[in-house]
């Protein structure tokens, strides 16, 4: 059954310039994902989902991401290119306390802008 929806859109160039400030990506993004932007032939644009997914999932949670570090929320990609969430510490710890299941994620970007959508299970 469907427990949540979450959806968010961010403009490419709003995070263009975290990409230059170290200190503010390791604030908000694990080392595998700043390694994955930095190693995209669009970083700005593979940033852009990632930050999206994060606020998407805490739209589908109902309770915003308040209180949940985004270091505890973490996109990667299967070996298919799939991008799914590994979720850690406080995280992990409202799905299970939500008895949610699973989360599935679905991103996408076009030109100027990336997308994200969550969407939770029990």
């Amino acid at each position: 059954m469907i427990t949540g929806i979450g959806i968010d859109l961010v403009e490419n160039r709003r995070l263009l310039p975290w990409l230059s400030q170290p200190q503010l990506l390791e604030r908000y993004f694990t080392i595998h994902e700043i390694r994955d932007v930095q190693a995209s032939a669009h970083p700005e644009a593979s940033l852009a989902a990632r930050f999206a997914a994060k606020e998407a999932f805490g739209k589908a949670l109902g309770s915003g991401l308040r209180g949940l570090p985004l270091r505890d929320i973490e996109v990667q990609r299967g070996a298919d290119g799939k991008p799914f969430l590994v979720l850690t510490g406080k995280a992990a710890e409202v799905l299970k306390r939500q008895k949610i299941s699973h989360v599935h994620l679905s991103l996408s970007h076009e030109k100027e802008y990336a997308v994200a959508f969550v969407v939770m299970e029990l």
